[in-house]
C-alpha cells in the first residue's frame, strides 16, 4: 500500500484526506515515480470544489494534482529513455501527482539536473508552463513594456523573469512587501489597489505594449482601459472576462509539449538564469493545511508538499 491524496465529493478543503492506495503498476510507456515533492497550484482547488466542473468533470474518489519530482522506481514495457533510480521532472494528467508513488507517461518526463532542489524541480510544471505559455502569446519584442499582475506569485515570478530575458521592461503589480524581490530581478514594482491605473502610466509614460493576467479580478478591464491590443494581453484566471473580450488564454502559437518546455526550463534554473521561489513546504499529511495557505492568495512563489 501507498499514500495518496483523495477526496469522495465536491467540497471545500475540509474534503481532503490522505488515503491508503494500492500500489500503482506500470503499464506499456509508463513509468512509476516515488515523488519527492508536488507543487500544489489554484486551479486544482477549483476543480475539487467544483467550480470547473464543467471544463474539467471528476469521477470520485479523485486524486489530485499535476506537479511532481521524483525518482524512477519502476518502468512499463516500452520504455528505454529512463532506468529505475533516475531523478526526474514531470507531470500526471491524471490528477494524481499528491501522492508517494505515481504512474506517468514517459513522455511527461524529463532528466532533473542535479543543482535543482526537489522543491523547485517538484512546483516547475504548472506554474512554469503557464509563465512560458503567456510570454510566448503576448509575443514580446525587445524594448517593449509589459504589466504583469500577481507577479510574485508562482506564475507571476517566474513570467516576470521570463518577460525580462526576452528584453521587455516589466512593471510588477504585487504587495508592497514583495517589492524588493521584484527590483532585485530588475522588475518596476508598482503596488496594486486605488490608483493602479495611474501609478502605472506614471511609470510607463510611453504607454504599455502588453498585459500579462495571473490573478483575474478586473485586471483584463484594466489592460484594456490602458489602451492594451486585445491580441496583446494574456490572462490565466479570468476566463469570463477572456470570452467577453477575446483576450488570450493560450500559449501562443510558439507552444510546445510540456515535458520540452519543462526541460528548456530545468536548464534555465541549472544554469542561474530562473529562480524559483519557494513560499513554504508541507508533508503530504498537511495537504489540508497547505491548500489553506495557497487560498488567501498572497503566496511569494510556490508552495509544496513532500510525501
Amino acid at each position: 500500500m501507498t499514500k495518496a491524496v483523495r477526496y469522495d465529493e465536491f467540497g471545500g478543503i475540509e474534503v481532503l484526506r490522505v488515503a491508503e492506495v494500492d500500489r500503482p503498476a506500470p503499464e506499456y510507456g509508463q513509468v512509476l515515480v516515488r515523488v519527492k515533492a508536488a507543487g500544489i497550484n489554484p486551479g486544482e482547488a477549483a476543480i475539487r470544489t467544483g467550480a470547473m466542473a464543467d471544463i474539467f468533470p471528476s469521477t470520485f474518489p479523485s486524486g489530485q494534482g499535476s506537479d511532481l519530482a521524483g525518482v524512477v522506481a519502476e518502468v512499463g514495457a516500452g520504455v528505454d529513455r529512463f532506468v529505475v533510480g533516475d531523478e526526474v521532472i514531470g507531470f500526471s494528467e491524471r490528477r494524481a501527482s499528491q501522492a508517494e508513488l505515481v504512474l506517468v507517461d514517459v513522455d511527461n518526463l524529463t532528466p532533473k539536473p542535479d543543482s535543482i532542489s526537489w522543491e523547485v524541480a517538484g512546483g516547475l510544471y504548472v506554474a512554469g508552463v503557464a509563465a512560458w505559455g503567456a510570454v510566448h502569446s503576448i509575443q514580446l519584442d525587445s524594448g517593449e513594456t509589459v504589466v504583469i499582475s500577481a507577479a510574485a506569485g508562482g506564475v507571476g515570478s517566474l513570467a516576470v523573469q521570463l518577460a525580462r530575458r526576452a528584453g521587455a521592461t516589466v512593471i510588477g503589480l504585487a504587495s508592497e512587501h514583495n517589492h524588493e524581490w521584484l527590483q532585485t530581478h530588475g522588475v518596476i514594482p508598482i503596488a496594486y489597489g486605488d490608483g493602479v491605473a495611474d501609478r502605472i502610466k506614471a511609470a510607463a509614460p510611453s504607454g504599455i505594449d502588453a498585459f500579462i493576467d495571473t490573478y483575474g479580478g478586473g485586471y483584463v478591464e484594466l489592460a484594456l482601459a490602458l489602451g492594451v491590443a486585445v491580441e496583446r494581453i494574456d490572462t490565466i484566471a479570468d476566463f469570463a472576462a477572456a470570452a467577453r473580450y477575446g483576450v488570450k488564454t493560450e500559449p501562443g502559437t510558439n507552444a510546445r509539449p510540456g515535458a520540452e518546455v519543462l526541460a528548456e526550463l530545468a536548464a534555465l534554473i541549472a544554469d542561474g538564469h530562473l529562480e524559483v521561489p519557494i513560499a513554504n513546504v508541507y508533508p503530504l499529511t498537511q495537504v489540508r493545511q497547505a491548500y489553506t495557505e495557497l487560498e488567501r492568495r498572497h503566496t511569494h512563489g510556490k508552495i509544496v508538499l513532500r510525501p
